[in-house]
């Protein structure tokens, strides 16, 4: 059986895992790209007020220019961040809005003729929350073990949980109250429908009735 600090230990690593979203493709250049051609590679969820570090390393290449654009996919459409003509290793830091999946956009402009096909191999890694700290940096401003370093980051991964939780818990309670209010409005339209086809059935009676008495068929 495994000491409790070692229990904890394995705990932070396994609460850790998969925190960071990396990725590495080939980017194709276009040399009259539409205004709205974009390539967008990573979408994660982020919570509000969550740091995010995305660090980008695109090689450099003759007659091709690479922009790149930090957005989310709020109903406002923040864009947080756009730089033009990236090379090499590019490290780029931005801080959330709100509670929305934050999207990175890579544009490859051809800036000249070539023959062949023209692109760039990207590699780009995208940091979140807990996972963006440097806590390298904070264990040697205060000395700290690796254990404690261990659970500086498990304690900021379940506060993300937490703050993740309860925005799931607003959702929901936005959702339900958007339903009551629906389900509201349908049960009005329904009386309503309910007393026009009474009404309207009244009215072709009395209708019928007068027509039959104009044609002396009742009395």
């Amino acid at each position: 059986m495994l000491p409790r600090p070692r229990k904890l230990l394995a705990l932070a690593v396994l609460a850790l895992a998969g925190v960071a979203s990396g990725v590495k493709f080939e980017l194709d250049a276009a040399t009259h790209p539409q205004p709205k051609w974009c390539v967008s590679v990573i979408w994660n969820f982020a919570a509000g007020n969550s740091l995010v570090i995305v660090t980008a390393n695109v090689p450099a290449a003759a007659g091709q220019r690479v922009d790149i654009e930090i957005l989310d996919g709020s109903e406002r459409g923040n864009v947080y961040l756009s730089k033009r003509d990236i090379k090499g290793e590019t490290r780029l830091a931005i801080t959330t809005h709100e509670s929305a999946d934050v999207g990175v956009c890579l544009r490859n402009y051809a800036e000249g003729r070539s023959e062949g096909r023209a692109y760039r191999v990207v590699d780009l890694d995208v940091d979140i929350g807990a996972d963006a700290v440097d806590y390298n940096a904070i264990a040697n401003q205060e000395s700290l073990s690796i254990l404690e370093v261990e659970m500086r980051k498990l304690e900021a991964v379940v506060k993300e949980i937490v703050d993740e939780m309860g925005y799931l818990q607003r959702r929901e309670m936005k959702m339900r109250d958007t339903n009551e209010s629906t389900n509201e409005r349908v049960k009005y339209f329904s009386i309503f429908i309910t007393f026009g086809i009474i009404g309207l059935g009244v009215w072709q009676i009395l209708h019928l009735r007068s027509f039959f008495k104009r044609k002396y068929l009742i009395d």
